[in-house]
């Protein structure tokens, strides 16, 4: 009788391959994600391209941004790991979406379903005493699309145009809402400028907005000006068009004023500077090069980012499960 080798067969799950404090699990475990991305399923009822719902394909995009990668790379982490397979609803022996769908899927879902989204989370958490908009950190931070402009400043004289503003850029530039922004008196870059508005009782971020480099902080407090509350701002905000906005929706004002503006106090504004310097980590975890061209695309990313951004801060806050119902 020949002896045979004997084979041991074990049935593996992906739940079991994925440590029990892993952080995807704890995203998991704080936001119902199904439940979370219920309209967005009533809008897109079939399941679009290659058969992923859009509620997979929302994932993929979120675990984009939670972990900064791009396509490609979404593609292969997708293929080689398998939390990133367990965070976003496959099996292990699921086929992974190829990386020329996330594009398709980011324009499909677009800046409204997202913005429809966020809102629903946001309330959520005003609700809930976690964004109450007593005190409220404001600012901007420069998004960079392009670091020179050699290319389009040639073009600008062949056309003969005589100098390259923002009113002859979008004439020889491929990004057409790209602008030449400044800060200062020399800190000049080409792109766009990012908004937040985040709550100081919690560090969530309340509102988020993308402009044009050329709009001033000012002028952009009106896309993120939260609906009461003290405002403590940088001295970009001393103007009266932000003191406009922020008496229009009810808020006071806390901004740190100009050296040579009348009835400064030195003192109070120490003391307002020192009160906003913890909330500036909302530019730190984000890269300030964009990804894409055009206004609209890079607002996506914007509010990805500041989803994800709020995801982590709630998991630091030890929040309990966000019933959204």
């Amino acid at each position: 009788m020949k002896k045979t080798d004997q084979h041991q067969i074990t049935m593996v799950s992906l739940e079991h391959l994925v440590p029990h404090n892993h952080i995807y699990r704890k995203y998991h475990s704080l936001i119902n994600f199904r439940h979370l991305t219920t309209d967005l399923r009533k809008k897109f009822k079939n399941k679009g391209a290659e058969g992923y719902g859009i509620t997979t394909l929302f994932m993929c995009l979120l675990l984009q941004f939670i972990e900064d990668l791009i396509d490609r790379q979404l593609e292969r982490f997708l293929q080689e790991n398998t939390a990133a397979k367990y965070f976003c609803g496959f099996g292990l022996i699921d086929r992974t979406p190829d990386y020329s769908l996330f594009s398709k899927a980011r324009k499909r879902i677009g800046t409204d379903c997202l913005s429809t989204l966020l809102l629903k989370v946001r309330k959520y958490l005003q609700k809930q005493g976690y964004i109450n908009e007593v005190f409220n950190f404001v600012d901007a931070s420069h998004l960079v699309a392009k670091s020179s402009l050699w290319k389009e400043r040639d073009q600008a004289i062949k056309a003969k145009y005589e100098r390259l503003n923002n009113e002859v850029l979008p004439k020889v530039c491929v990004d057409k809402d790209a602008r030449i922004g400044c800060k200062g008196k020399d800190k000049y870059w080409y792109g766009y400028k990012k908004h937040v508005s985040v709550d100081m009782q919690s560090g969530l971020i309340n509102k988020v907005a993308v402009t044009a480099a050329n709009m001033t902080d000012a002028k952009g407090l009106k896309h993120v000006c939260p609906g009461r509350g003290v405002i403590f701002a940088d001295k970009g905000y001393c103007t009266k068009d932000a003191q406009r906005i922020i008496k229009a929706r009810g808020c006071e004002d806390g901004s740190v004023k100009k050296h040579n503006m009348q009835g400064k106090n030195h003192d109070l504004d120490r003391w307002r500077t020192k009160m906003r310097a913890p909330y500036e980590r909302v530019f730190s975890k984000t890269n300030h090069r964009v990804r894409y061209r055009g206004l609209v695309k890079n607002l996506f990313t914007v509010m990805m980012e500041s989803f994800c951004f709020n995801m982590k801060r709630l998991i630091v806050l030890d929040a309990p499960p966000l019933a959204l119902g």
